[in-house]
């Protein structure tokens, strides 16, 4: 029964890291039709750059500032120099920003070396908790399944309950009638964006810390996000939070009772639920 309980928390624990990458990549996808593979090479990014100001400053703050912000900038470069000059043929946009994410893997590579480096927790952040039935759980794990927590709440708010929320719920199911009304699309894009690229880059340092930032991790997390993504729904953020807590569990319930298959246990489910729900949990028709 611990081991259950044990299994639970780790998969709610990566739930909420997939959630914190996934929520950016289904919106923008959602609002701007933009297929961005690069988007695991945000968060290698920010993992690194996190790195570097926490083993330079001693900030756990700052390092997560500094890789949201860093991938913001090659999410602008990305965007304004690149996919853009695509359209919308997504068969160009996902062979740029692959190869983006190659390069930007090949230069973290130079730069960082090969080896699987972990961020250095501040003091306040590590030790355990003891949770009922005599289990012990990594105090930063909890931590993150707060920061996931409550980064959901706020998006959802923002989503929900806002102006600038409606704007981009009404841009996800019709993009021309929220440019008839008056609405600047091209701002909205801007800010959805940078956005998604924060949280890719802050999640990042996030990772890094729980699951160590290394070469190649940017094609990892970039599949299990995109699993999250079609089982929840294209444009939904509701389908983001429920969609990575079915990931992140599976993946754990998997490493954990068949490890040679987990990848089976994990994409069999997918597979089935597309054959009853092609658009994924809470996914709707795209409109063009």
């Amino acid at each position: 029964m611990n081991s259950f309980i044990l299994q639970t928390f780790n998969g709610i624990t990566y739930a909420a890291l997939l959630f914190l990458l996934a929520s950016g990549f289904t919106l923008t996808f959602g609002l701007m039709r933009i297929v961005n593979m690069a988007h695991g090479a945000y968060y290698l990014l920010g993992g690194y750059v996190g790195l570097t100001v926490a083993k330079t400053t001693g900030s756990f703050t700052l390092a997560l500032l500094a890789g949201g912000a860093s991938a913001v900038m090659l999410g602008w470069f990305n965007d304004r120099f690149l996919i853009r000059r695509t359209g919308e043929d997504h068969l160009a946009q996902v062979l740029i920003t692959v190869g983006v994410a190659y390069l930007v893997g090949d230069i973290t590579i130079k730069i960082w070396g090969g080896d699987a480096l972990k961020l250095p927790l501040p003091p306040m952040l590590r030790g355990v908790v003891e949770l009922p039935g005599g289990i012990t759980y990594p105090l930063f794990r909890l931590v993150l399944v707060s920061v996931g927590v409550g980064v959901a709440l706020l998006l959802w708010f923002i989503y929900r309950r806002t102006q600038i929320g409606a704007a981009i719920r009404a841009g996800v199911d019709d993009r021309e009638m929220v440019s008839a009304v008056g609405i600047h699309v091209d701002r909205l894009f801007v800010l959805v964006s940078g956005l998604a690229s924060f949280l890719a880059g802050f999640s990042g340092v996030l990772g890094g810390a729980f699951l160590t930032v290394y070469p190649g991790a940017e094609w990892e997390i970039l599949v299990f996000a995109l699993v999250v993504v079609i089982v929840g729904g294209l444009g939904s953020l509701e389908g983001a939070m429920i969609g990575a807590l079915v990931v992140g569990l599976l993946d754990a319930y998997g490493r954990w009772l068949v490890p040679e298959m987990s990848y089976f246990v994990l994409f069999g489910p997918m597979a089935v639920l597309l054959l009853f729900r092609p658009r994924g949990l809470f996914g709707t028709a795209l409109m063009h």
